[in-house]
């Protein structure tokens, strides 16, 4: 494995390639000129990485690489110029919902986790082959984009899948999919992630979107065309509610309605429009463009409180059923069985006002249930944000995880709160870890649905049986 220890000793059967690459990347340096978020030539090899300008952050680390792959999925690659030897693979959230692969989405998240290139090691992450709703897409994608690396640039010591937010999720199928014992993959590191899966962990937005239209009665209004509230137009957020304006600029019934709505759903105030913004146009990919219109969602039984008239929205409030084909799709696409077999650590801000810390209890309670609690470690910060979480952490995250896949010494909360500082006297953006902190089950912030209290939320048993049914599940 020495020949993997620097970007400089590469494999002898590729450096033919990595000449081709450069003379391209010098023709094409008044295009690439600045960031990483141009496609690759039209005129090389498909799948194969072109040598491309770094972001900014990276310019005096790595050496950076774009491509796409079989598939029609944009990459981004980035091998520092001293690499420890080991892959960070990178799963990014979202959804998107444009039609095709989007190049700047891998190159952004290059730029934007530029710590774990900092950090000695290598990372590749795919654009995905489309935007819109498609978890396993996802995930094989992802898988795709570590197989190329591996083609191009040698197997190794280490791979690492990554991913954020919705990602948490892709990756988290990543492990279950292709994270055998003796697979690919080593270890897993999940943050922010959406880890309740599909078919339970947007049931909060099922509900803004009730309560949203029961106060404000403008998504759709009256007088346009009806359409179930699990579709959806652009909402009228501010004419109802007037969240953007300043308190004293609201009206008495924007303030009320506005009041009521944060309380029965438990949203915070700053991510209401994002949430509602999901609850309109990703609901409505994954359920026209996915699922050929049928609902996955329901809210039959679900009682709403914390309003200052609980009675009269649980008698007005609109209810539905899903169908069930759509919720076997969906939760076969998007939910966890909890077959994990090698390390993964998560860490969540504690007030992540887009993917509640209660989707971490789901998360465990899936793995307990699958009986492999002993593959995970849960932490948590005192932040207040989704996604830009401390630096610091994120590398001590990834060392901690390394560090028990190299050791087979499961770290803890504690242990790992302990270690931060020493990244933090680098990177100087702070260590905010509660060691002590357990979120609550998720039905204590999300109202259950039928069976919804028991996990995992899909079985291995019933993965197996869905996938011998012809056209399961949300295609790629």
């Amino acid at each position: 494995m020495d020949s993997l220890r620097t970007f400089a000793r590469i494999p002898r059967r590729l450096r033919s390639g990595r000449q081709r690459r450069a003379e391209l990347a010098t023709c094409l340096a008044g295009i690439l000129a600045g960031v990483l978020t141009s496609a690759p030539s039209a005129h090389a090899d498909p799948g194969r990485p072109v040598s491309t300008a770094c972001p900014a952050s990276l310019t005096e680390t790595a050496a950076c690489y774009t491509g796409r792959d079989s598939n029609g999925a944009y990459y981004a690659v980035a091998v520092p110029k001293t690499w420890n030897g080991s892959l960070v693979v990178h799963a990014h959230g979202g959804p998107d919902l444009g039609d095709g692969s989007d190049p700047e989405r891998s190159a952004g998240d290059l730029d934007r986790w530029a710590v774990m290139v900092k950090e000695g090691y290598a990372r590749a992450g795919s654009s995905y082959r489309r935007g819109g709703y498609g978890t396993r897409m996802a995930a094989e994608d992802t898988e795709n984009v570590r197989r190329l690396f591996t083609e191009e640039f040698g197997t190794p010591k280490r791979t690492y899948v990554h991913g954020q937010s919705w990602g948490g999720d892709v990756a988290a199928k990543v492990v279950e999919t292709y994270g055998s014992k003796h697979g690919p993959y080593d270890g897993a590191l999940l943050t922010s992630g959406v880890l309740a899966g599909g078919s339970r962990g947007y049931d909060y937005r099922v509900d803004l979107r009730v309560v949203y239209q029961y106060y404000c009665q403008n998504h759709p209004r009256p007088t346009e065309p009806r359409h179930p509230l699990w579709q959806g137009l652009r909402a009228r957020l501010q004419e109802c509610t007037g969240y953007a304006s300043a308190p004293q600029e609201r009206t008495a019934a924007q303030q009320r309605d506005l009041d009521d709505i944060l309380a029965v759903t438990g949203i915070p105030e700053r991510t209401l429009e994002s949430h509602l913004r999901f609850a309109t146009f990703t609901f409505r990919d994954i359920v026209t463009n996915r699922l050929g219109g049928r609902n996955p969602f329901g809210n039959e039984g679900v009682w709403y409180s914390g309003s200052h008239d609980d009675k009269a929205l649980n008698a007005g409030v609109e209810r539905f059923s899903a169908d069930p084909a759509a919720v076997r799709d969906l939760s076969y696409d998007s939910d966890l069985t909890g077959a994990v077999s090698i390390p993964v650590l998560t860490m969540h801000a504690i007030d992540d006002p887009t993917a509640f810390v209660e989707h971490e209890a789901a998360y465990r309670a899936t793995l307990e249930g699958a009986h492999r609690g002993r593959y995970l470690v849960q932490t948590f910060t005192k932040e207040s944000e989704h996604s830009e979480l401390s630096d610091s952490e994120y590398a001590n995250s990834l060392s901690a995880l390394d560090r028990w896949v190299r050791t087979g010494r499961k770290p803890t909360a504690q242990t790992v709160a302990a270690s931060c500082p020493a990244f933090d006297r680098a990177y100087g953006t702070g260590c905010f870890y509660d060691p002590d902190f357990r979120p609550a089950p998720y039905a204590s912030r999300v109202d259950p649905r039928p069976g919804g209290l028991d996990w995992p939320a899909m079985t291995a048993d019933q993965e197996r049986s869905w996938s011998r049914i012809d056209g399961v599940g949300i295609a790629p």
